[in-house]
C-alpha cells in the first residue's frame, strides 16, 4: 500500500491559460474582463482553455484576500494648497472602485502632501494599514525608492503610467506617452504649423516628460524647429493661464500651442481669449487626456485620449493576477491611446500674429 502523501495539485494560473490558448497573457485578461479588441475565434480559444484548466480569476481574488485585509489602496500626491487636477484622480478612483466592487474588495484613497515628507507618509501606510494591495499614480509611480520599499514590505503594488525605469521594479499599466506626444506634433505639422509651443508638466512627472519628448521627435522628423517655445506647468488650470500669459508677454511667434494635459490647455485658452485671440484662427491649442473638460471648453479641444478609468481597472486586476503567477518578474500592460481631433486646431493663418 502506498503511504506517500498525495501531492496537492497546483491551481491553474493566467499564464497557464495563455500558454494553452497560444496567446499573450494580456489577451487572456481582456477576455476574462469582457474587453474589446479580441477576435471572436481568439476569445473562444481562450474560453476553451479556461474551461479545460478550471481557471477562475476568483482564485486570484481569494489569494490576495487571504492576506491582511480586503482593502486596495489608491495613493497619489496632492498639495492641499493647490487646486486639484479636475478629473485625472477622480477618473482613476472611479475605475478602481468599479473593479474593486466587482471583485469584493474595498477601495481606500490616500492623498499624500508632496511637501510634507511623502516617503515617510507612504512608509506609515505600509506599516500601519497593511493594505492588500496598492496602486500608485505619477509621480509616485516613478519613485523607484518608494516602489522598492513596498515590494520589500511584501505589499503588492502596481503603478499607473510609470516610466521605463520604474517598470523594471513593479508591474504597471499605461499608454505609450511618447507616441501620444508624437501624435499631437504630427497632427499640428500636418496642418502646416512650423512655429510651435509646448506647456510641459511637472519636472518629476516622467509621463509628462515623455509626451514632450514625443512632440519634439515629431518636429525633428518633419524638419520643423526642434526647439519649440516651452513653459512648465503643474497640470492645473491656473498654470495653463500663466503659461499662455508668458507666451503673450514674450510675443513668441507660435501658431500652435500644445499642452501636456487638458486642464492646462483650458487655462491657456482662457488667457488667449482674454487677449482677444480667436482659437484656432489666431492660434491652435491642444491638450492631453481627453477628460470631460475637453468637450465643453470653446472651441472643443483637440487632445489625446488615454482611458483613465480603464487604466485603474486594469491596475486592480494586475494586482490580483500577480498572486497567481509564478515568480515576480514585473509586467507592463500597454493600453491604446487615440488622437481626438476637434475644433481647437486648424491650419495656421496666412498672416499670423507678430
Amino acid at each position: 500500500m502506498d503511504c506517500q502523501p498525495a501531492r496537492v495539485k497546483r491551481s491553474a494560473t493566467i499564464d497557464d491559460v495563455a500558454k494553452a490558448a497560444g496567446v499573450a497573457r494580456v489577451t487572456v485578461s481582456r477576455v476574462l474582463n469582457n474587453g474589446t479588441n479580441v477576435r471572436p475565434e481568439t476569445r473562444e480559444r481562450v474560453r476553451r482553455a479556461v474551461e479545460a484548466l478550471g481557471y477562475s480569476v476568483n482564485q486570484q481574488a481569494r489569494a490576495l484576500a487571504s492576506g491582511s485585509g480586503r482593502q486596495i489602496m489608491l495613493v497619489h500626491l496632492h498639495n492641499p494648497e493647490r487646486e486639484p487636477n479636475s478629473y485625472y484622480h477622480a477618473g482613476l478612483e472611479l475605475g478602481a472602485l468599479r473593479a474593486c466592487s466587482s471583485l469584493g474588495f474595498d477601495l481606500v484613497t490616500r492623498a499624500i502632501n508632496p511637501d510634507g515628507g511623502y516617503r515617510s507618509a507612504f512608509h506609515s501606510i505600509l506599516e500601519r494599514e497593511r493594505p492588500a494591495g496598492i496602486i500608485v499614480s505619477p509621480p509616485l509611480s516613478d519613485d523607484v525608492e518608494l516602489l522598492t520599499e513596498a515590494r520589500h514590505a511584501g505589499v503588492p503594488i502596481v503603478a499607473v503610467s510609470a516610466g521605463e525605469q520604474a517598470r523594471d521594479f513593479v508591474s504597471a499599466v499605461g499608454i505609450d506617452e511618447r507616441a501620444g506626444g508624437r501624435a499631437i506634433g504630427e497632427h499640428l505639422i500636418s496642418l502646416g504649423h512650423c512655429r510651435l509651443g509646448f506647456v510641459k508638466g511637472p519636472a518629476d512627472h516622467r509621463a509628462a516628460a515623455l509626451r514632450f519628448d514625443g512632440f519634439v521627435e515629431a518636429l525633428r522628423v518633419s524638419g520643423a524647429d526642434e526647439k519649440p517655445w516651452h513653459a512648465t506647468g503643474d497640470f492645473t488650470f491656473k498654470s495653463g493661464i500663466e503659461a499662455a500669459e508668458r507666451l503673450l508677454r514674450q510675443q513668441a511667434p507660435v501658431t500652435a500651442l500644445a499642452c501636456a494635459n487638458d486642464d492646462m490647455a483650458a487655462g491657456a485658452m482662457l488667457a488667449l481669449h482674454r487677449a482677444g485671440l480667436e482659437i484656432p484662427a489666431a492660434i491652435s491649442v491642444t491638450g492631453f487626456d481627453d477628460t470631460p473638460m475637453s468637450e465643453v471648453v470653446w472651441p472643443p479641444l483637440t487632445t489625446v485620449r488615454q482611458p483613465i478609468q480603464f487604466l485603474a481597472e486594469r491596475a486592480v486586476h494586475l494586482l490580483l493576477e500577480a498572486q497567481g503567477r509564478e515568480g515576480d518578474h514585473p509586467l507592463f500592460e500597454p493600453v491604446a491611446h487615440e488622437l481626438i481631433v476637434r475644433e481647437s486646431t486648424a491650419p495656421p493663418n496666412k498672416f499670423p500674429r507678430a
